[in-house]
């Protein structure tokens, strides 16, 4: 006998994440918080291990009346003005397509939308090798098979790995779906170069020609690319699709406004038509009225507020962090270069991941604990938190782990 639905997996979920992070608390309490490097937190720091929190962000948020922070939003799809503030914010003018916004909570909101609204039980998903483990979770939880590409061609994108999982997929459904998440990949930290994704539109037109295509462009940390605006331009490619193919932009207010328990992000859906647009906006609004029924109001009009009347002290606040993010990952990896540590072609981000098979990784990790570095395993890797590392803690890291690398080998 069983409550739930015959199709979904009942095998309890496993959050390597928190466990970790669990087990890098114990170990501060019992041998002290400077002999412990903790490299497994997801969100940024500073440099006294407190959480980041913008105050241009936070001073808005508690500056707007109670009975703002209170209210319903004014559409279950958003309101109408942190909508037109999340496109200009994400295309920064680097778009002509016709669009369509859909206020989500969270980028995970629509990542999960655009999984679950554009594909039906039994088809699949085409996601990286190496990727946030949480859309393997969510292809889990729609009854999705999963077809991988190589995430790399040595210190490059792996396009012929990507066209090879799309060839493979086309010959059983009429469909593709991929997950590209760039700028800031997590848990890598590569960025594709602009001739790199000139390439991908291409393929996908040409797939296009027979097959309805979606791509879901997960831009979670475009706002700490270490180019800033620069990194936006390579949306422009977008305009060369098929009309065949829409883009679906999910954008995530967690780190742009380091607002991670707000939940707030949005979906933005790309099109060559009005008709193919609107076609996404309608399933994915009625999506969110079923699922969610309403977004963070006082999240929305924050946003609102910060790129409309404070963007100037706002971006100035958060480039120091991103100089600081940049400090961190450098020190960290030409450390790692120096001593010959493996590390995935790290760019950008709050993340570098080190390199190797899975039963490397799982005695590596173990040891790694075993010296009071606590870390996250991903597929084919170890992440490397470096976002919520203190420059203090990173200096001599990748030395010490290379250390600990070679004694299990």
């Amino acid at each position: 006998m069983s409550f739930v639905k015959d199709s979904v997996n009942r095998t309890p979920i496993v959050d390597t994440v928190f466990a970790i992070v669990a087990k890098a608390k114990v170990a501060k309490a019992e041998v002290g918080e400077e002999n412990v490097v903790d490299a497994t937190i997801g969100s940024l720091y500073d440099e006294t291990g407190k959480l980041v929190a913008l105050d241009t962000v936070f001073e808005s948020l508690k500056s707007q009346d109670n009975k703002t922070l209170a209210a319903y939003a004014s559409s279950f799809t958003g309101n109408p003005k942190f909508r037109e503030a999340a496109y200009n914010w994400v295309l920064n003018g680097n778009s002509k397509l016709e669009h369509e916004v859909i206020a989500t909570p969270g980028g995970t909101g629509a990542v999960a939308t655009t999984v679950a609204e554009c594909l039906d039980a039994g088809q699949t998903l085409i996601l990286p090798s190496v990727a946030w483990g949480s859309y393997n979770l969510m292809a889990q939880m729609n009854n999705l098979k999963v077809e991988n590409y190589d995430l790399f061609d040595g210190d490059n994108f792996n396009v012929e790995s990507l066209k090879e999982a799309c060839r493979k997929v086309m010959k059983v459904q009429d469909k593709l779906v991929m997950i590209i998440n760039d700028p800031c990949h997590n848990p890598t930290g590569y960025s594709l170069t602009k001739e790199e994704w000139r390439e991908v539109v291409a393929f996908l037109n040409e797939c296009a020609k027979t097959h309805s295509v979606v791509l879901l462009n997960d831009i979670a940390y475009v706002d700490y690319a270490y180019g800033q605006e620069k990194a936006k331009e390579y949306v422009s490619e977008f305009d060369n699709i098929s009309e065949n193919m829409v883009v679906v932009i999910a954008f995530s207010l967690s780190k742009s406004m380091t607002s991670y328990g707000l939940r707030c992000g949005a979906a933005i859906v790309l099109g060559q038509t009005k008709e193919a647009v609107e076609e996404c906006k309608i399933v994915f609004e009625k999506a969110a009225r079923a699922t969610w029924s309403n977004i963070n109001n006082g999240a929305m009009e924050t946003f609102v507020d910060v790129v409309e009347n404070q963007t100037e002290k706002y971006n100035e606040e958060r480039r120091k962090y991103v100089a600081l993010l940049k400090e961190r990952s450098s020190i960290f990896t030409n450390e790692a270069a120096q001593v010959g540590l493996k590390h995935y072609p790290y760019k950008e981000g709050f993340f570098v991941t080190l390199a190797m098979d899975n039963e490397t990784r799982d005695k590596f990790h173990a040891a790694l604990m075993d010296n009071h570095i606590y870390t996250v395993k991903v597929n084919k890797g170890i992440r490397v938190a470096v976002c919520s590392l203190s420059v203090a803690k990173t200096k001599g890291l990748a030395i010490k782990m290379k250390e600990i690398l070679d004694s299990i080998q």
